[in-house]
């Protein structure tokens, strides 16, 4: 029996327009996401089948609602990161349409459930760093407009928002703390993965909805600082937030680089947070696409699999609050 799926964050969106980009955007953030030994783009750009962790028959016929961020570089200024926010969510659009039998954009989170009881996948807009939030006061209601339900203010480094892990001592910035009205105002879901600690101690004072960290593991268990502490977990928690679980190895185990993290690993994380009554706010944020995964989830395909191992740890009511249930419940509740 597989379970429903509702996964609060991927990079596929980015993997797939990657192609169809301009030269002068691809240049600038000096990456190759598709292949870095050149082979032929074709493969990925298609939302049905590609080269990527995820895809439409990866996710097979399990019920799947999936997070697609639009991850901008923090070389990006404010201004070409809402060139370059536009270039991958049309191009993501332009796959959801010609794939509309299996896969349908929600524009509000009310529309999540009823379309995955309906038979198809579903694909809700997110943004990772949304630096372009810093450009005008209309912004954020323009994204909030554009079908965005969720969105983080930093990636790694210091930005017009808010600062990563790599910028120690740095908070939010005035249009940080603008952002995060805006987004409040919009019911727009404040993401805090990636923030540095001073970051999210800044968020606690500001926010006055609850917060999701979409893809961040426990750093009792794993120390490494993209992680959250014991007390970030329970500030989430006591605000009725939402955590998600990364598959990255470098979150999931301080010796992944010579160790390979397996499903224990993943549970190891899950048992901690259920230990600090997490049972209602825990949830899956994959990461696919985003970084190298292990072997035990590799794919979407393995997913059954890895649910499996769940419904043994944990059983059946908790494996389906963790895949689906919390995380469909929060956006209902708090989402546009």
């Amino acid at each position: 029996m597989s379970y429903p799926v509702f996964d609060l964050h991927c990079d596929t969106a980015d993997r797939l327009a990657w192609p169809q980009l301009d030269q002068a955007i691809r240049q600038i953030a000096g990456n190759d996401l598709y292949d870095p030994d050149g082979c032929d783009p074709t493969p990925y750009t298609e939302l049905a089948h590609n080269g990527c962790h995820l895809s439409l028959d990866a996710m097979g016929s399990v019920p799947w609602a999936q997070c697609f961020a639009c991850f901008v570089y923090d070389e990006f200024s404010p201004e070409l990161s809402r060139t370059f926010f536009h270039q991958v969510m049309d191009h993501l659009e332009h796959e959801v349409s010609r794939n509309a039998d299996r896969i349908v954009t929600v524009r509000h989170a009310s529309e999540i459930r009823p379309a995955l009881e309906a038979g198809k996948h579903v694909a809700v807009y997110t943004v990772e760093n949304a630096r372009f939030f810093a450009l005008d006061g209309a912004a954020v209601h323009d994204a909030a407009h554009d079908g965005v339900l969720m969105a983080s203010l930093s990636w790694n480094a210091q930005g017009p928002l808010a600062s990563g892990h790599d910028v120690a001592d740095a908070g939010i910035t005035p249009a940080g703390a603008e952002a995060i009205r805006q987004m409040e105002a919009e019911h727009m879901i404040l993401d805090v993965s990636h923030l540095n600690d001073v970051c999210f101690a800044d968020v606690v004072h500001l926010a006055t909805r609850p917060f999701v960290a979409s893809h961040s593991n426990s750093r009792a268990v794993c120390g490494h600082l993209r992680n959250l502490t014991d007390a970030q977990f329970a500030e989430i928690r006591d605000r009725g937030g939402l955590v998600g679980l990364n598959y990255c190895p470098d979150f999931l185990r301080d010796d992944a680089p010579t160790h390979e993290p397996t499903e224990d690993d993943l549970c190891r994380h899950i048992e901690h947070w259920l230990d600090l009554d997490g049972e209602d706010i825990v949830a899956l944020g994959s990461d696919f696409d985003g970084t190298d995964l292990p072997t035990c989830i590799s794919s979407a395909s393995k997913m059954p699999q890895l649910q499996e191992t769940f419904v043994r740890r944990f059983g059946e009511q908790i494996t389906r609050k963790l895949c689906y249930d919390n995380a469909v419940t929060f956006f209902e509740r708090w989402g546009r």
